[in-house]
């Protein structure tokens, strides 16, 4: 049987367990990446592991999430970043440099290898042949550790290309397509790996905005060949010798085929509140549009800018239609400067911000009250542009420069010609003199510690016995921003445990923190779903904090569920699902936790009521960590 890419790469990074779908296996990770935003408290957690070096190929401190210096929060954090990563021998990007995955995929990525992540879009690499997982900060600590990475054997699905795309149709509407199809919870527990006559058709930055958008079908990852247009890319970026060709056998088996005409797509939208609402922006002709951002990990390369900037020049936006611009990266924005290409998006009236996240993370540029937002982002969760009832709609950043200059949803029919395809110049600038590369000795190196960061918290180990009420239930879909917002005020917190838990589920229900502390400990009851989106780790941190000893629902995002594990929450599953209506917020429960076992069905018990059954998914290794109380008391107990 011959093999697809995501198994030769597995295969050769391999360290324990069997490659059978659903299996535990342990993986060497090649490169890992870290972002400020959940960063800081990996760096923290790599320092408590205590082995001083980075043991990886090559590990990236990225400064992009929260980079608005008001007081003295989030410029201490990137200070202790910088001082941590030199005396740890890792590479540092300092704020502005650009975005992490964008810079990640121009100067660090190879095809073949293994990255890990503390952000959920670190996928973007698989755009040129990478195996990249979004993951939480403590495991990113522990694979800069030397450690390997522990995933369920993903399935591997076939996403077959034929056709090209045409007119108004880019890489974004490919993604749209596929959550159209599938919703955000297909792609639980698989890795889509592109093939087909249609992949050769696809840029880097086309293939790279669809394995980084591929993070919202719940996606272990996503991955593209690394064939010809790879080579070029890496080439003009300086990076010749990084190549290595990386395709599937002609006789590759997987788990599932998907078949996509390029040449059937028109430009598509991802309509409020979630990715997979997806309908053709002809159907919403006539919505009036309040804001435009293009941007973001998904959509903010030199081809998506220089054809905003095309497609702008010598035009103007309406004056209540805001356009705001964010390069992914410097090197993006000296190729733009270059061909004079800065100067249309100004006099197009758009607000050309700093290369960082921005607006994706509600870092500023929030829309009006009930305002419609038109965005090249990957996400539209409800309130996570800042703005609680703002209206985000996702779309290309073709699409996304044509509407703004509307002022309104219209059919890409009366558009007229799309720009030309773009091709990177063949003299691309390079950036690499802005990283911050560790000296060969760090020993001298002091790390500096602002007054916010706060040292880790030592927690319990798992009771045989937890008594507690059900202090929260929610519905399907909640997302790592529902538990833990996003935005200026709160990401400033991020290294300080404590401070932020403060705001767990506060857009959710305003009164739960304070319940929590009335009880001392408690349990969520969700729906579908729990757990979706970003990769913070603090979703998991901060209700581990407040008390939260487990959380019972119907079903569990992947990298959610890893963070439950490492910080010793009881991810349960209820046996019936039908059991979620009859159990209420305020019941007391009895898990009897030490009678569980990995895979097996528990009974809890509860006052007044029949008893629920609930069953897990973990390994034994996983509920080793629980019952230690998190991963990290299970490492210094091996240790």
């Amino acid at each position: 049987m011959g093999k697809s890419i995501t198994r030769k790469i597995i295969e050769k990074h391999l360290v324990s367990g069997e490659m059978i779908p659903g299996r535990e296996i342990g993986l060497r990770i090649d490169q890992t990446l870290t972002q400020d935003a959940t960063g800081t408290m990996a760096w923290l957690q790599f320092e408590a592991i205590g082995i001083g070096k980075v043991r990886t190929d090559l590990s990236v401190s990225y400064v992009d999430h929260n980079t608005l210096q008001m007081g003295f929060r989030n410029p201490d954090d990137h200070r202790y970043l910088r001082t941590v990563a030199a005396k740890s021998g890792a590479v540092f990007s300092a704020p502005g440099t650009g975005i992490c995955h964008q810079l990640h995929l121009e100067n660090f990525a190879k095809p073949g290898a293994t990255l890990i992540g503390s952000d959920s879009h670190t996928p973007t690499a698989g755009g040129i042949g990478a195996m990249a997982m979004g993951a939480g900060g403590l495991s990113v600590a522990l694979a800069m550790a030397g450690q390997p990475y522990f995933i369920p054997m993903p399935k591997v699905v076939k996403v077959h290309l034929t056709g090209e795309l045409t007119g108004w149709a880019q890489g974004k509407d490919v993604i749209l397509e596929l959550l159209r199809r599938l919703t955000v919870k297909g792609g639980v527990g698989k890795v889509f790996e592109y093939a087909g006559p249609g992949v050769a058709t696809l840029s880097v930055p086309d293939r790279a905005t669809v394995t980084n958008m591929g993070a919202e079908l719940g996606a272990t990852t996503s991955i593209f060949p690394a064939d010809e247009k790879t080579r070029d890319f890496l080439a003009r970026m300086g990076r010749a010798a990084d190549f290595t060709e990386l395709v599937a056998d002609a006789d590759a088996e997987y788990d599932e085929i998907i078949e996509i005409n390029l040449s059937e797509l028109e430009p598509l939208v991802a309509q409020p509140h979630m990715p997979d609402r997806v309908c053709k922006v002809k159907d919403l002709a006539g919505k009036k549009i309040d804001q435009v951002a293009i941007g973001s990990c998904t959509n903010s390369s030199y081809s998506d800018l220089k054809n905003t900037a095309q497609i702008l020049r010598g035009r103007q936006t309406p004056a209540d239609t805001d356009l705001m611009i964010s390069p992914g990266s410097k090197q993006v924005m000296k190729m733009l400067a270059r061909e004079g290409l800065i100067e249309p998006l100004l006099d197009a009236g758009a607000r050309v911000l700093e290369c960082t996240c921005g607006p994706c993370i509600g870092m500023g540029g929030s829309p009006t009250s009930g305002g419609v937002s038109v965005r090249t982002f990957n996400r539209n969760f409800e309130g996570r542009s800042g703005t609680l009832d703002g209206q985000v709609y996702l779309v290309s950043a073709q699409t996304a420069a044509r509407l703004a200059l509307e002022g309104e949803f219209t059919d890409p029919a009366t558009w007229g010609p799309a720009p030309e395809r773009v091709s990177l110049p063949d003299d691309v600038p390079s950036i690499r003199d802005l990283f911050l590369f560790p000296p060969a000795d760090g020993s001298k190196v002091e790390i500096k510690r602002g007054p916010n960061i706060v040292a880790l918290e030592d927690f319990d180990a798992l009771p045989e016995t937890i008594e507690a009420k059900v202090l929260l239930k929610v519905g399907d879909d909640i997302t790592t921003d529902h538990i833990l917002p996003a935005g200026a005020e709160i990401t400033a917190l991020r290294s300080n445990i404590p401070a932020i838990s403060q705001y767990i589920f506060s857009r959710v229900d305003a009164g739960f923190v304070a319940r929590m502390k009335e009880h001392g400990k408690g349990v969520i009851l969700g729906g579908e779903n729990y757990g979706q989106g970003s990769s913070r780790e603090h979703a998991a941190l901060g209700p581990r904090h407040l008390g939260v000893k487990a959380v019972i629902v119907k079903s569990l995002a992947r990298i959610h569920r890893a963070n439950l594990v490492n910080f010793g929450i009881l991810p349960l599953l209820l046996a019936d699902p039908a059991d979620y209506d009859r159990l209420a917020e305020g019941a007391d429960l009895t898990i009897p936790a030490g009678a569980m076992t990995p895979g097996g069905t528990i009974e809890i018990a509860v006052a007044g009521g029949k008893p629920v059954a609930v069953t897990n998914d973990l390994t034994k290794k996983e509920l080793e960590i629980i019952q230690a109380g998190g991963l990290l008391n299970a490492v210094r107990n091996e240790s």
